[in-house]
């Protein structure tokens, strides 16, 4: 974070853009449906696992994820709360598709992590975790799920601090757990707030009140539990440090709710934390300079790219980070990776499924630009500048497996379709110096079923996912001369990938020392920086 920066403009300092991390079932995309609710993006929260006719969540609208009750893609959404304008992105909770949320976090200003309150810290959230600690992201805390069983708060704080090496203070302070949740009192602002069961859209009661001693609450909370909170609050605040801005956009400490989104209860709370504490739009990293928000020229990058949203209409919508500046629909910007313009006439703003034209947009918003392939993840637009924004990771697969049509006439679809997946970032698609066909590497064997399923949907072609003789891919790095030597001797083990990049395919883990043993000028990689 850079500090003794001039003001930022008000439309820009009025952004908050931030994603939401967390392991599968924590509650994520439950929590996105409330806050589209409070910021009146929608009228009535859909159900994760909807029955009959209720309403399906908004942020999830590829039809394997309303099966199954996951989000398998980013979606990004954008709403004003207030007087702030959120862009709030909800990525995949299940971690067969982690990459697409390494990704999403280079193009957020904070992270929102989710936990569910008989869970604790799970694996899942401890990987993403990690990656807002590369970026030095701040993260709110959310525990979930309070109206159920769940674990004592003093243990579940103690757990965040000690395994994810954070310092927790706490924004609310749960009262009773499970069936005797009653709801929180809320340490910033001294209130209490009441928790309503008996309508899931509707915000239960504030009480305004003096503090802990004040007489009201035991109108409010029965004599053992109220008794327990006050002890519980006097020693968090001896135990644990206070809130300071500085430190949790330093990414060093985390302010905890607590509440139960599918209540609607605490997501208030949490929305007004975001808007008082979440950072304004950053600086962002990029060669060969930073690149700040309130700059006049208008900059962004792509983090991703999404086909057939609109299966009735083929289109491919680039998300795009706006990274400085006030960009106007109709203005061209130069594609740096082509060097040519374009000209962004049909620019749109996102919720979840649903669009509407952008006619402007700020540093900080996300916007989808529809295009015919010309966009890839880590393209950047510029006013003419030469820019590459940095640290937008592409890893390498951890499973492997060839990729047959059902029907050989149709090879030359099934190749249209794995490339554009390809530059999509849904999958790797390696082309062998050998044999025919592609190799497909994904990061989790759910993919594979979400690839099948799309390409059948999406192209009308059944397709047979089969097992490789190879088990891993590295990215070949080195001087021209000695890649050009190296592929030349290693032939049945090089691919490329749809960059034309030059891949080295595994079978054991031996490939990869012998390489490292018998070519010292070359140098394997398990991932690329999409860059520019």
């Amino acid at each position: 974070m850079l500090d003794n920066r001039p003001p930022l403009p008000p439309e820009i300092a009025r952004r908050r853009t931030f994603a939401i991390i967390s392991h599968p079932d924590a509650g994520k995309t439950t929590l996105t449906e409330k806050f589209l609710l409070y910021g009146g993006a929608i009228q009535m929260a859909g159900q994760v696992r909807a029955k009959g006719e209720a309403r399906r969540t908004r942020s999830d609208f590829m039809q394997m994820e309303k099966d199954r009750g996951i989000s398998v893609s980013a979606s990004a959404m954008s709403f004003d709360f207030g007087r702030f304008r959120f862009n709030l992105v909800d990525t995949p909770g299940h971690s067969d598709f982690s990459e697409d949320t390494y990704r999403t976090l280079t193009a957020v200003d904070a992270a929102i992590m989710v936990i569910d309150g008989a869970k604790g810290v799970e694996s899942q959230t401890q990987k993403l975790f990690e990656v807002c600690r590369l970026r030095d992201l701040p993260i709110l805390t959310f525990c979930n799920k309070m109206d159920r069983e769940s674990r004592d708060t003093f243990d579940i704080i103690d757990e965040i601090q000690e395994n994810l090496a954070i310092d927790v203070t706490p924004a609310s302070w749960p009262i009773g757990s499970g069936r005797d949740f009653l709801g929180c009192y809320d340490l910033i602002h001294d209130r209490l707030e009441l928790m309503d069961r008996a309508d899931r859209n509707v915000v239960g009661e504030s009480i305004r009140i003096e503090g802990l001693g004040d007489p009201k609450l035991a109108e409010h909370v029965p004599a053992e539990l109220l008794e327990k909170l006050r002890e519980e609050v006097e020693m968090a605040r001896e135990l644990l440090p206070p809130l300071d801005r500085r430190a949790f956009l330093d990414g060093t400490l985390t302010p905890i709710w607590f509440g139960s989104a599918i209540n609607s209860f605490g997501v208030k709370e949490l929305m007004d934390g975001i808007a008082e504490y979440g950072p304004e739009p950053q600086v962002q990293n990029a060669e060969p300079r930073k690149v700040a928000p309130e700059e006049q020229k208008v900059s962004g990058f792509v983090f991703k790219v999404q086909a057939n949203m609109d299966p009735k209409h083929r289109d491919r919508v680039a998300f795009v980070r706006m990274v400085s500046g006030h960009f106007e629909r109709g203005m061209k910007l130069t594609h740096v990776r082509s060097k040519k313009p374009m000209a962004i006439s049909n620019p749109v703003m996102f919720l979840a499924s649903d669009r509407e034209l952008a006619e402007e947009a700020w540093a900080g918003d996300i916007i989808g630009i529809p295009n015919h392939g010309q966009l890839r993840i880590g393209d950047a637009l510029t006013e003419g500048e030469s820019l590459r924004f940095t640290g937008i990771p592409s890893f390498a697969p951890e499973l492997l497996q060839t990729c047959r049509a059902g029907d050989p006439m149709k090879a030359k679809h099934l190749d249209k379709a794995l490339m554009q997946f390809a530059e999509e970032g849904a999958a790797k698609v390696f082309k062998p110096s050998f044999g025919s066909g592609f190799i497909v590497g994904v990061v989790g064997a759910l993919q594979f079923e979400v690839l099948a399923s799309r390409i059948e949907l999406e192209y009308g072609l059944p397709v047979r996912f089969e097992p490789s003789q190879f088990t891993s891919a590295r990215w070949v790095h080195g001087p021209r001369d000695k890649v050009d030597a190296f592929a030349n001797a290693n032939k049945q083990h090089i691919a490329t990938d749809n960059d034309g990049d030059p891949v080295y395919l595994t079978r054991l883990q031996w490939d990869i020392d012998r390489v490292e043993r018998d070519y010292p000028d070359i140098r394997l990689s398990a991932t690329k920086e999409l860059m520019v």
